[in-house]
């Protein structure tokens, strides 16, 4: 997410499962006891069952300490393919999700996150299942029993009006009504709001989508664009993600955008979107997305996707960036540290994603040192006299004399609530938590722990214990271990103004 937080612009059918009668030569008791066990089948569904009867619904929440009701538990997801159709006039969605996903546990039901929205069918394995719909979660009853390590396809049909979410920090996600179109931002619970899902963090997923719109209007989202066909008056874009993807980073974007690809020197494709009347001021700031990605590399290691660029939408279409996967999303033409910090976001958040909305400080603290970092080596101030200046008096150097006393409020690993999260705390006293590493363990130490820390962590998900271990094992001498792990204590989870030595 952009410098400041969000909201600041900064340049029912139900079938009964059943099984396929075959000729029975089992024992008269073993008949019984099925008979017995079918019987008690249909008075209660997956009460019992001839496999064993041991199934048990899988949670319907991860407990995540600020959002315990996102994501649910029992299965993991592999895959998303969802097929969409939109048509912004009526504002009506249509949606097939089929998702694929591995269970971790003998399953007799599971839930997705979907807010609002019409369910139509829901099918496990090609069969008619259950569900019912309680807020937010979608529970679904497969005809037979799932076992543990089971790999299955659970596909839902859905439709219906997406709503826009207006989140704890007062920010609106979901799906946002734009002047042509659409623009769905997800973070952290907006992605429910137009396809069912794992909505957590911690499980990330490939992705296939492919969205279908009146002709004259392009469906942009993460990743390659594989296939764009037109047909009876309406085109559907197909665009694939293959590396992992927490959902609240997936986007769609609908609407009249100028499409322009380029290339790295590496062969990267970057493609950007933008939205009429934004073209021109953008084009400038643009032309230096393969130049900050090769600054990051130098930084951060290896960029850990396939492509890149941007979606530039109008600036009365979201209040705040998003770091989209691939394809971060700006309201309005972007500055070059507002690009800094959402292509940071590809390595911090996107790759290395967090285990719980607790660990934020590891997106957004690193992604500010990141423009703290570009400023130091593009003839700005130095990252020294950034986190100086803070600390002194408050200053900042795009804030304008904002007072920044508010770093303070509480420390960057413990957000006071889910409000909280996108605040500046998160942001700002989370980088001065990396600067405050660097100074510890030197320069060469500090990059070697960066780019080790996400060549370790690369598509995986990690926590705050995670990363001061990290930091730890790898500080160098005894002095800077003990130097860092001071740190921990007074920076990442002391209360109020630390002292300086």
């Amino acid at each position: 997410m952009g410098p400041g937080g969000r909201g600041q612009y900064h340049p029912r059918p139900e079938h009964l499962p059943h099984k396929i009668a075959r000729v029975d030569k089992r024992s008269p008791a073993v008949r019984a006891a099925t008979v017995t066990c079918a019987l008690a089948l249909l008075a209660t569904v997956g009460a019992c069952s001839s496999s064993g009867g041991d199934g048990t619904p899988g949670a319907d929440g991860v407990r995540d300490p600020y959002f315990p009701k996102l994501g649910n538990g029992g299965y993991d997801v592999e895959h998303y393919g969802l097929t969409l159709g939109y048509d912004p006039d009526a504002r009506h969605l249509t949606g097939t999700a089929e998702i694929t996903a591995r269970a971790t546990k003998r399953l007799s039901a599971f839930n997705l996150d979907l807010k609002g929205l019409d369910v139509s069918a829901v099918t496990v394995e090609g069969k008619a299942a259950r569900f019912q719909r309680a807020g937010q979660e979608l529970k679904i009853r497969p005809a037979d029993d799932l076992d543990r390590g089971e790999t299955f396809r659970a596909t839902v049909r859905y439709s219906g009006t997406p709503e826009t979410i207006t989140d704890a920090d007062g920010a609106e996600e979901g799906w946002l009504r734009t002047e042509d179109g659409a623009l769905a931002l997800g973070e952290p619970a907006g992605s429910m709001a137009w396809f069912p899902g794992n909505h957590h963090p911690s499980d990330k997923a490939s992705y296939d989508m492919e969205i279908t719109v009146p002709k004259g209007l392009k469906a942009v989202s993460n990743g390659e664009l594989t296939r764009e066909t037109t047909h009876n008056g309406r085109t559907t874009f197909a665009w694939h993600s293959a590396e992992p993807m927490a959902s609240y980073v997936a986007t769609v974007a609908v609407g009249k955008f100028e499409m322009e690809t380029t290339t790295t020197e590496d062969g990267l494709p970057i493609v950007n979107a933008v939205a009429p009347g934004e073209a021109k001021a953008s084009k400038k700031a643009l032309a230096k997305t393969a130049d900050i990605l090769e600054w990051e590399e130098l930084n951060f290691g290896p960029y850990p996707f396939s492509s890149a660029g941007a979606i530039v939408a109008g600036e009365d279409d979201a209040g705040y960036a998003l770091e989209t996967q691939t394809r971060p999303t700006y309201p309005g033409a972007p500055d070059a540290e507002l690009m800094v910090h959402e292509l940071a976001h590809q390595w911090f958040g996107n790759s290395v994603t967090p285990k719980t909305w607790r660990d934020m400080w590891l997106n957004e603290g690193f992604a500010t040192y990141a423009e703290w970092l570009y400023q130091e080596d593009n003839d700005g101030e130095s990252a020294e006299d950034i986190f100086d200046a803070l600390y002194e008096d408050g200053e900042y150097y795009y804030d304008d004399g904002e007072d920044n006393e508010e770093i303070w409020d509480f420390p960057p690993a413990k957000p006071t609530d889910a409000g909280s999260i996108s605040d500046s705390p998160v942001y700002k006293r989370g980088a001065m938590v990396i600067h405050k590493i660097r100074q510890a363990v030197g320069d060469d130490a500090f990059y070697d722990i960066v780019q080790g820390w996400t060549r370790t962590y690369r598509h995986k998900n990690a926590d705050t214990e995670d990363f001061t271990e990290y930091v730890e094992e790898h500080a160098g001498s005894d002095e800077a271990r003990e130097k860092v792990e001071g740190i921990w204590g007074d920076w990442l989870y002391g209360d109020g103004k630390p002292e300086q030595p």
